[in-house]
């Protein structure tokens, strides 16, 4: 049997039996209402909480969480009415992610990934070999089909849902694939929250130590950032260096997906080699995008003050928030539970024997790295 072709927000569109324009603009607007109730709950369930024992859950749970919930009642109440596949134009998961991904290039400065994290740099880059690594090679014995594999093996060893995104560009992965994997990345990190501050406590590691073990493990920016400020202010700005370092990493990443898949697994035997042109039209052209925010958010910082420059990075950063609010929220909307069903357990299976080894790996690099490291 033939493998399904990959199916971009374009040609699913197209596919659409003639979804009129009064549908599309429905959809979003559904999306960007479920968004705006996303943000009251992220911004209004910590102050709910503030004087209940639930505090801390409270304040932890980030809006990945919300988003894709209030996308899956959604999904179900647009399902009950028969609408959610007349509004699925609408649902714009890759625009809504990709905006977000560069976006998040602004806030990646490389002059301090450079100057002040020798080690950050270092242990991304094994981390990202090893675990990759071992994720590709466990899902191939397990017989998951190659995009699948490269979306899995992107999200677990580098920075969840946007490496996912990029790889799903660049090999041309199929939507429900992309949404597989994020929902696997959400599963696994909302524990990794409570879970890694408690271990790195109960090991007795230092702030360095333990914000390069959370920084190098938790596959979202969101719940790096609530784990490291569970274990302390120092913890979370080694935590946040490294998981920058680990998100700049995925335009790397996506080029040598783009590459391995143009040369070597869709290229039928006997045919020509791949032309510059294919290899173009197959590459992520929004992590170009990612790299140019680096750059541009690089050398703004350096010309203007650290206050002025800290604000004006604050904005981008609410922008890029909204912007991942309204693609969990679509990811949610466009669950199949059907797809659940149709991959099984393996990838389940492959994704969490990849978290282990990430945890494993991570913990023995950071503390040959950071046990000499002060903040």
């Amino acid at each position: 049997m033939s493998e399904p072709k990959a199916t971009t927000e374009t040609a699913a569109l197209q596919a659409n039996p003639r979804p009129t324009s009064t549908d599309i603009v429905a959809g979003i607007l559904l999306v960007l209402a479920l968004g705006a109730l996303t943000r009251f709950f992220d911004t209004q369930v910590p102050q709910w909480a503030a004087d209940t024992p639930f505090k801390r859950i409270a304040k932890s749970v980030e809006y990945p969480v919300y988003a894709i919930a209030i996308g899956l009642i959604g999904n179900v109440v647009l399902s009950k009415l028969g609408l959610r596949e007349r509004l699925s134009a609408g649902f714009r998961t890759e625009f809504f992610i990709k905006t977000g991904v560069v976006l998040l290039g602004a806030s990646i400065n490389l002059k301090i990934l450079v100057t002040a994290a020798g080690p950050s740099i270092v242990q991304a880059l094994a981390l990202i070999t090893i675990v990759f690594g071992f994720t590709w090679w466990f899902g191939g014995k397990l017989g998951l089909d190659d995009k699948l594999r490269a979306l899995l093996s992107s999200a677990v060893s580098i920075c969840g849902v946007s490496a996912a995104i990029a790889a799903a560009g660049a090999v041309q992965a199929r939507r429900e694939q992309i949404a597989y994997a994020a929902s696997l990345v959400i599963i696994f990190a909302l524990p990794s929250i409570f879970l890694l501050p408690w271990l790195a406590e109960a090991l007795g590691l230092s702030d360095a130590v333990a914000g390069a073990w959370i920084g190098g493990n938790i596959d979202t920016t969101a719940a790096v950032a609530a784990a490291g400020a569970l274990t302390g202010e120092d913890a979370l700005k080694i935590a946040t260096i490294v998981k920058t370092t680990q998100n700049a990493l995925i335009g790397l990443v996506a080029i040598a997906l783009t590459a391995w898949f143009a040369f070597r697994v869709d290229r039928t035997p006997g045919a020509a080699r791949p032309s510059l042109g294919e290899f173009w039209s197959r590459f992520p052209k929004f992590v170009l995008g990612f790299i140019a925010a680096s750059v541009i958010g690089t050398l703004y910082l350096q010309s203007v003050d650290k206050k002025t420059g800290a604000a004006h990075i604050a904005i981008i950063n609410d922008l890029r928030t909204w912007f991942l609010i309204l693609a969990f929220v679509s990811i949610g909307l466009e669950f199949s539970l059907r797809g659940l069903r149709e991959a099984g357990w393996r990838p389940i299976a492959v994704f969490g024997s990849a978290a282990v080894v990430n945890l494993a790996v991570g913990l023995g690099l950071s503390v040959l790295l950071f046990r000499d490291f002060t903040v």
